[in-house]
């Protein structure tokens, strides 16, 4: 019997959650193991490859951007978004240093 579990890709921290002022008020509502949905940013000014990571399905109101896939490690799943690879994400895990929220994820390929 095949393996139907998704195919971790990716395991790394999301960026620039300290640049996210809602994020303390909403940091609650976010669950170890919950689907985070990825956005391919391909006009962004300072990342060719930018990927921003959102806490929920898309069209969901109550979805909110966490930040981005690291700036050194998101070329691949860029390329992939790009493609039409149907990529999402998982939190992991979740921790506050300081002022600094902790997001760490997996980005996953969905095996069909």
């Amino acid at each position: 019997m095949a393996d139907s579990s998704p195919l971790v890709l990716l395991e790394c921290l999301v960026a620039g959650t300290s640049h996210r002022p809602e994020l303390p008020a909403q940091e609650k509502k976010l669950k170890v193991g919950q689907a985070l949905r990825l956005e391919r940013e391909a006009d962004s000014k300072y990342d060719d490859w930018a990927v921003k990571v959102h806490s929920g399905e898309a069209g969901d109101k109550s979805s909110y951007w966490l930040g981005y896939l690291p700036e050194t490690r998101n070329e691949t799943v860029a390329r992939l978004l790009d493609a039409g690879y149907p990529l999402v994400a998982r939190l992991a895990h979740k921790a506050w240093e300081d002022d600094w929220l902790h997001l760490e994820i997996e980005v996953l390929l969905p095996r069909e």
